[in-house]
């Protein structure tokens, strides 16, 4: 890149063919309106700022570059990064001041692979930046962003990051809400208008997300061993005979070694895949584990009509994701949900209420 600093008088004394290629490094105002810094010069505008220089119409000096060989314009060294970046559920907006949006192509959940995306940004003058790695999204919402510092950079640098990128392909994902069938087990004494509320919050959270509601089933017992038959009965009925992909717990605290609902799983052969989470409101709930089933449970059912970490968990388990003890690990970074938070919930979430405490 050949770069200069050419005066008026000295751009008057210049012909339209030697400006022909250069790129602007800073904005030019013109008669016609502003030129904005990274425009290729063309025969027509080099014409222009060589008559406005001419006429006195140009106070300041031009900043300007002429790209080597080996160099890229700024726009096509974006381009290319966003396509080496997306993958399925990723749609590329148009350049808007040499920066690439790249918008949800449906809802579902955002995936970020967080180690490719850092080791890219350490590429100087490539820049990539997205939202949060699990966070419910909207379709044609913007998840992501690419930009290029300099209006010029080579193109070395440039390749470099689409091989980082394609190291951690797809880099950039949305997956999508799929159909999936859930139900709900209640593991404490309820009935009336609270159970009813219970049920209303969990299908208003499936159905939001794409999913189908398929109903409540309630231990009614108190007493220990018969709540143990009745939680080992509804999961035999609801994860092995019928294979729902995801079931809604309400009233097991993970804290709660001894409680039947446990005891009843463990009998079955489920497997606890992690007791809390590292987020607030919410770290008291837990996922488990069934015959492909992913059991997720709240220590209250009145939890389940307010936001909490649970509104992190349920979207990504609505599509088809077998979360693990690690990607809840995960939920610490940016796990204090305050209300300056609530981005990060899905749109159904964002006019319910946190828990107190």
């Amino acid at each position: 890149m050949l770069a200069k600093r050419l005066s008026p008088s000295a751009l008057a004394g210049t012909n339209p063919e030697e400006l022909a290629g250069a790129v602007l490094l800073a904005p030019v105002q013109l008669s016609r309106g502003t030129v904005r810094k990274g425009t290729r010069v063309d025969g027509s505008l080099g014409a222009d700022l060589i008559a406005a220089a001419r006429s006195g119409g140009l106070s300041q000096a031009l900043r300007i570059a002429w790209p080597d060989a080996s160099d890229l314009h700024e726009d096509e060294a974006a381009e290319r990064l966003a396509a080496a970046a997306i993958g399925p559920g990723i749609e590329r907006h148009s350049l808007r001041q040499s920066r690439l949006d790249l918008a949800a192509g449906w809802d579902g959940v955002l995936h970020v692979r967080t180690d490719g995306l850092t080791q890219l940004n350490t590429l100087d003058s490539l820049e990539l930046f997205t939202l949060f790695h699990g966070q419910a999204v909207r379709a044609g919402q913007v998840v992501a962003s690419v930009k290029v510092a300099p209006h010029l950079i080579p193109t070395a640098l440039v390749e470099a990051g689409v091989r980082i990128a394609g190291e951690h392909a797809p880099l950039l994902e949305v997956r999508p809400y799929l159909a999936l069938e859930a139900a709900a087990l209640v593991a404490e004494t309820i009935a009336g208008s609270a159970l009813a509320r219970f049920e209303a919050g969990a299908r208003t959270k499936v159905e939001a997300l794409g999913g189908r509601f398929a109903g409540t089933t309630v231990i009614a017992s108190g007493e220990p061993d018969a709540a143990e038959r009745e939680a080992r009965a509804a999961l035999e009925s609801l994860a092995i005979a019928r294979k729902l992909p995801v079931i809604l717990v309400g009233g097991v605290s993970a804290g709660d070694p001894l409680a039947p609902f446990f005891a009843a799983l463990r009998t079955l052969g489920g497997q606890m895949v992690r007791h809390g989470v590292p987020a607030h409101p919410g770290s008291m709930i837990w996922l488990a584990e069934l015959d492909g089933s992913r059991l997720l449970g709240l220590p209250q059912c009145g939890m389940f009509t307010l936001a909490t970490a649970a509104d992190l968990v349920l979207p990504r388990l609505l599509t088809g994701e077998a979360l693990t003890a690690a990607d809840l690990a995960d939920l610490a970074h940016g796990g204090v949900l305050v209300k300056e938070m609530r981005f990060r919930f899905p749109p159904y979430a964002q006019g319910l209420e946190a828990p107190e405490g």
